[in-house]
């Protein structure tokens, strides 16, 4: 009996060879092991490599998993100093695979999974962490409206909203109570600093393993899924790609916690927000914490939202349920770190 995640590949191949100039069949593809929300497949066809992302089969909470906006992002950002695949294709029709998808061109390049890059010496790391600020910094100061992004998200209020959002998504899909969560929910938005007119693309889920890396040098050559991007306040993927920083060692999303940062060439929290602000000419908030307790607070509702799927069966990755389990964990260190 076929996966539900396995895709028609004769279908598939007919397809794209209507609608993608210079795609030939037959074709054979192998679903990428991260993609935890959106099934993610390495396309070898005859005209060569590509990447389709599709949204998962079944019952979904309402505005998760836009390929779609995946795909104007890729269109957007492609041909500017923001390093992205080349998007080549989106289907809205529903009954070539059985959900939407888009197809990408294939960026050959390293993905590093645990971001105390274990092979790499402490020079290497140094480096590769600048090129992360580097790249996150681009992306910061792109203005959306010269690229068509003017309507990507609603301006300002970024905080507030997002809080209110995860909120409700995190109700959506509870399936105990965590006190650790009703407190970050009931004291966050009381923390929510005054808007202060910043508005960037923010993608969402900045974090090592949606980079990839030139093969041989520190440079990012693509950011990838952008399906939590929006328009939003910069600082926000800064504290969650920090979270990092403060993130125990585990299988499902490995942190730094514990580690000796120095000594490995990890560059430290002051350093990076340093770099960062003198790229981008943006202050680093007085209330930092609070940037961090949102991030932990964001990324424990996703998690949750993870779980959920699990329990109904249309997660995507083995992962899934480790995730799930994060929840706690992750609104413990959100509530630790806002004091």
């Amino acid at each position: 009996m076929a996966h539900p995640l396995d895709l028609p590949v004769d279908a598939l191949a007919s397809y794209l060879e209507e609608q993608v100039p210079g795609f030939q069949g037959p074709l054979t593809a192998t679903k990428f092991k991260g993609g935890q929300s959106n099934p993610t497949y390495l396309v070898e066809a005859a005209s060569g490599r590509y990447v389709l992302r599709r949204k998962p089969p079944g019952q979904l909470l309402p505005s998760a998993h836009a390929v779609d906006r995946e795909f104007r992002v890729l269109q957007a950002l492609h041909g500017t100093a923001v390093p992205v695949a080349r998007p080549l294709h989106l289907c809205a029709d529903e009954s070539v695979v059985g959900s939407m998808f888009y197809l990408m061109s294939y960026v050959d390049g390293r993905i590093f999974w645990d971001p105390s890059l274990p092979d790499a010496t402490p020079a290497q790391r140094a480096d590769i962490y600048a090129a992360i600020i580097d790249a996150m910094a681009a992306l910061h100061t792109v203005d959306p409206a010269s690229v068509g992004l003017a309507d990507y998200g609603k301006p300002g209020g970024y905080f507030e909203r997002q809080l209110k959002r995860w909120g409700e998504q995190y109700r959506a899909s509870e399936t105990r109570p965590i006190a650790a969560m009703d407190a970050l929910i009931e004291r966050l938005p009381a923390r929510c600093p005054a808007d202060d007119g910043s508005g960037a693309l923010a993608h969402g889920d900045f974090r090592i393993d949606n980079l990839m890396f030139h093969p041989s040098e520190a440079r990012v050559i693509a950011i990838v899924d952008w399906e939590l991007s929006t328009l939003g306040h910069p600082l926000a993927d800064l504290g969650y790609f920090c979270m990092a920083l403060r993130l125990p060692r585990n299988p499902a999303l490995p942190g730094l916690a514990g580690l000796d940062r120095a000594a490995l060439g990890i560059p430290d929290e002051a350093s990076l927000l340093a770099r960062y602000s003198a790229l981008t000419g943006r202050p680093i908030p007085a209330d930092w914490p609070f940037v961090l307790a949102f991030s932990f607070f964001r990324l424990a509702a996703i998690a949750q939202g993870v779980a959920k799927r699990a329990e109904q069966g249309n997660a995507s990755s083995e992962q899934a349920v480790q995730a799930g389990r994060m929840t706690e964990m992750l609104a413990q260190l959100g509530l630790e770190v806002l004091g």
